[in-house]
C-alpha cells in the first residue's frame, strides 16, 4: 500500500464541468485496479452529494444471462485533447481485456470509455477496485543495460550458460552447437536425409558450374575464380550456418559491383594481376563488416535498405549486368568500361564493325531455350530440374557445336584454357598499401552489405517456407567466416543467391550438407574436367548471365508500391534511375537518403485518425471509415501511429489546437 494522495475531485464531477475543460489522470498518482484488471481513476477523496462512490469489497459475479462483451479495440497509442485544444497527455498500453458493459452501452457523456483515451467510470458500474503501487525504481544503469539488451540481444545468444540445473559439461555442448550448429543436425542425419541432400547437391552443382564461370566473367575476373568461389565457401557455410536450403556461391550483384567498381581505377586487362589483387581484398573487406556486424549484434543495420530501396536497385543492377552481356551477344571486343545506359548504348553502335552474327545466334538461341526452361519450371514446380539443368545443359551444347564447327566459327570467342587444381592460396596477393586501397576497402563495404541483404533475405525466405527460424546475426558470421577464409583461398564476395538457393529447396534438400555435396562435384570439376571447357563460347555465358538476372526486375511489385505507397514507388525509382544513369553506389545512397528521410518523416509528422464510438458497444473505430461511430462529447479521442515525443508533440498540439 501507498500513502493516500490528497483529496481528488470525482471524476464524475469533473466530467460535468464545462466542455472547455476535462478530466485527466496523472500517471504518477495511485491508480485503482477493476477486478478484471483496467486501470480506473482512484476516487480517494470523499463523495460529492448525489455522487455514488464506488465499494471496495468483493463484488458478486454478474448474471450469467448477461450477453458477453464486445471486445476492446486494438492497442493504439493515443492523445486527448480538449475541446479548447489543451493538450492532455498520451496512452500506450496494451489492449485491456474485455470489461463487462454497463447498462445503456459504453458512451455518452456518463459512462463509456476505451483505451484510447480517458477511461470514464459509469455510474451503475459495480467493480472490484485495488489500489496500485509506483514501479519499483530502476537505476539508470539498469535501465540503461536492459535498453541496450533489447537492441542487440532480442533472442539472448547466451541463454545457454543461464540455465539452472545443467552441469557445466552439457552448458559447454551447447555453446558450441550455437557456434557451430552443425553439430545439432549431425545427431540426428540418416540416410534418407543424405539421400535429398545428395539429390540437392548435384542438382545445383549442374547450376553452379555455369554460373561461377558467368559471373566471374561479369567481374572482369577469370572464370577459374567463380569455380574457385563455389568450392570452399560453401563448406565453411555447412559448418557455420543455420540455414538449411541456403545455396552458396558468386552473386550477380556483388559481382556487377566488383566489375564496374574496381574496372573504373585499374585495367583487368592489361593489369590482370593488380586487378585479381584489389577483387580479393575486396573480399577481405567484405568479410570483416559481415562478421563484424553479426559479433556486434549490428544487423538491424541491413533493415534501413527497405523493399522499396531493394526493389529499384535490384531491378537497375538488372538492366546494368544485361547491358554488360552486349559485349557477349554481338563478340564486341573492343567494349566500353563504363556501367551507366547511355556509355554502353554508344560503345555498341560505335563498335558495330566489330559485330559477328554467329555470337548472336547463339546467344539469342540459348537466352530463349533458359527462358523457356524457367517458365516450365515456374508453372509445374516439380520439374524443377528443368531450369536447374537448363544452363550445364547449354555450356555443353554449345561447347559441342564450337568444336565440331571450330573451322566455321573462328570468330566466335571461347573461354580458352582454364587451370587445372584446387584452390591456390591468395594471401601474398591481398593489397594492403598502394593508392587503390581506399578503393577496395569502399568497393568490399558495398558489396558486403548488398550480398549480406541478398543472402539473408533469400535465408529468411527459405526458412519461412519450411517453418523453422534462422538467426539473422550468426548468418551474417556464418557469410563474413566464409568471405575472410575465401579471400586466403582465391575466391571473391560470395553469398546465398535466389536462383542456387530456389534450386536447392524444391530439390528436397534437408541440411545443409547439400553445400558440401555441391562443393565435392566442383573439386571433381576443376581436378579432372577443365579441359572440357576450352571451347565455350562467351555468348553462352551471357545467356546464362542475362536469364538469372531478368527475374529481378519486378514490374508487378513496383506497381504495387505504386497502389500502396506512392512515396515508397518515389524511392524505388530513385534507385532504378540513379543506378542506371549515374552509377551504382550513388543510386543506392540516393534511395537509401530518401529512406532515411521518410522514417524521420513519419516519427514529425505522423498519421492521425479521430476515434468514435460505435453505438451500444465499447467499441471505438476511425470516424472517416465508420458511418455509425458516434463522437464523444468533450473528448476528441485519437489514434497516432507514432510514438509522441519531442519531434512531434508541437505539430500535434498545433494540428488539434483549433478543434
Amino acid at each position: 500500500m501507498v500513502n493516500t494522495p490528497p483529496p481528488e475531485k470525482h471524476l464524475d464531477e469533473q466530467h460535468h464541468q464545462p466542455q472547455s475543460s476535462i478530466a485527466s489522470i496523472d500517471f504518477y498518482t495511485p491508480l485503482r485496479l477493476s477486478i478484471d484488471g483496467t486501470p480506473r481513476a482512484a476516487a480517494t477523496g470523499p463523495s460529492p452529494t448525489n455522487q455514488p462512490i464506488i465499494p471496495e469489497g468483493p463484488i458478486p459475479p454478474p448474471p450469467s444471462s448477461r450477453s458477453p462483451p464486445p471486445p476492446f479495440p486494438e492497442a493504439h497509442h493515443a492523445i486527448t485533447i480538449s475541446n479548447n485544444g489543451s493538450f492532455l497527455g498520451s496512452h500506450n498500453h496494451p489492449s485491456p481485456p474485455p470489461l463487462r458493459p454497463p447498462p445503456g452501452g459504453g458512451g455518452g457523456k456518463k459512462g463509456g470509455g476505451g483505451d484510447n483515451g480517458i477511461n470514464v467510470i459509469d455510474d451503475c458500474a459495480v467493480e472490484e477496485i485495488h489500489e496500485v503501487c509506483h514501479p519499483p525504481h530502476v537505476s539508470l544503469w539498469d535501465k540503461l543495460r536492459g535498453r541496450l539488451n533489447e537492441i542487440f540481444f532480442p533472442e539472448d545468444p547466451f541463454h545457454v550458460f543461464r540455465k539452472r540445473n545443467q552441469s557445466p559439461a552439457t552448458k559447454f555442448v551447447e555453446a558450441v552447437q550455437y557456434v557451430f550448429p552443425i553439430i545439432g543436425w549431425l545427431r540426428t542425419y540418416d540416410f534418407d536425409v543424405f539421400r535429398s541432400d545428395l539429390i540437392a547437391g548435384l542438382t545445383i552443382a549442374s547450376l553452379a558450374i555455369p554460373q561461377g564461370i558467368s559471373y566471374a566473367k561479369l567481374a572482369n575476373l577469370p572464370p577459374i575464380i567463380g569455380l574457385y568461389s563455389s568450392f570452399v565457401p560453401p563448406m565453411i557455410y555447412a559448418v557455420l550456418g543455420s540455414s538449411r536450403h541456403l545455396g552458396i556461391g558468386p552473386v550477380s550483384v556483388a559481382s556487377l559491383i566488383i566489375g564496374s567498381e574496381l574496372s573504373q581505377s585499374v585495367s583487368p586487362e592489361t593489369q590482370t594481376e593488380l586487378y585479381v589483387s584489389l577483387a580479393f581484398t575486396t573480399t577481405l573487406f567484405a568479410g570483416l563488416l559481415q562478421t563484424g556486424l553479426g559479433i556486434f549484434r549490428l544487423g538491424f543495420i541491413i533493415d534501413f535498405l527497405s523493399k522499396a530501396t531493394l526493389t529499384g536497385f535490384m531491378a537497375g543492377a538488372a538492366v546494368i549486368v544485361i547491358l554488360q552481356q552486349l559485349k557477349g551477344l554481338f563478340g564486341i571486343t573492343h567494349f566500353t568500361k563504363q556501367m551507366q545506359i547511355i556509355p554502353v548504348l554508344k560503345s555498341v553502335i560505335h563498335e558495330e564493325k566489330e559485330w559477328t552474327w554467329q555470337t548472336v545466334v547463339i546467344c539469342l538461341s540459348f537466352l530463349a531455350l533458359l527462358l523457356v526452361a524457367r517458365q516450365v519450371s515456374a508453372k509445374k514446380p516439380k520439374l524443377f530440374w528443368v531450369s536447374a539443368l537448363a544452363p550445364l545443359t547449354s555450356v555443353i551444347i554449345s561447347t559441342l557445336v564450337v568444336f565440331i564447327l571450330k573451322s566455321k566459327l573462328q570468330k566466335v570467342a571461347t573461354i580458352g584454357k582454364l587451370p587445372e587444381g584446387v584452390n591456390p592460396s591468395s594471401l601474398h596477393k591481398l593489397y594492403f598499401h598502394g593508392p587503390y586501397l581506399s578503393v577496395a576497402i569502399k568497393t568490399g563495404i558495398l558489396a558486403g552489405v548488398l550480398s549480406l541483404t541478398e543472402g539473408i533475405a533469400v535465408g529468411r525466405t527459405c526458412a519461412s517456407m519450411n517453418n523453422y527460424q534462422i538467426d539473422g546475426n550468426k548468418e551474417m558470421i556464418a557469410i563474413g567466416a566464409m568471405n575472410v577464409c575465401g579471400c586466403l583461398c582465391s575466391c571473391y564476395v560470395v553469398s546465398g543467391g535466389f536462383a542456387r538457393s530456389a534450386v536447392n529447396y524444391n530439390a528436397g534438400a534437408k541440411t545443409a550438407f547439400s553445400n558440401v555435396v555441391m562443393a565435392l562435384a566442383i573439386l571433381i570439376t576443376l581436378l579432372f574436367l577443365m579441359p572440357l571447357f576450352y571451347y565455350t563460347p562467351n555468348a553462352v555465358l551471357a545467356a546464362i548471365i542475362t536469364s538469372a538476372v531478368i527475374g529481378f526486375i519486378d514490374v508487378k511489385a513496383a506497381y504495387n508500391l505504386w497502389k500502396l505507397d506512392k512515396l515508397d514507388f518515389l524511392i524505388s525509382m530513385c534507385s532504378f534511375f540513379g543506378v542506371l544513369f549515374i552509377s551504382v553506389p550513388i543510386g543506392l545512397a540516393i534511395a537509401v537518403g530518401i529512406s532515411l528521410l521518410k522514417i524521420i518523416l513519419n516519427v514529425s509528422r505522423p498519421f492521425t485518425s479521430e476515434l468514435g464510438n460505435i453505438p451500444g458497444t465499447r467499441i471505438y473505430r476511425n470516424l472517416s471509415c465508420y458511418n455509425n461511430a458516434r463522437r464523444v462529447p468533450a473528448f476528441l479521442i485519437l489514434t497516432i501511429e507514432s510514438p509522441i515525443y519531442f519531434a512531434n508533440s508541437m505539430y500535434l498540439q498545433e494540428r488539434y489546437a483549433c478543434v
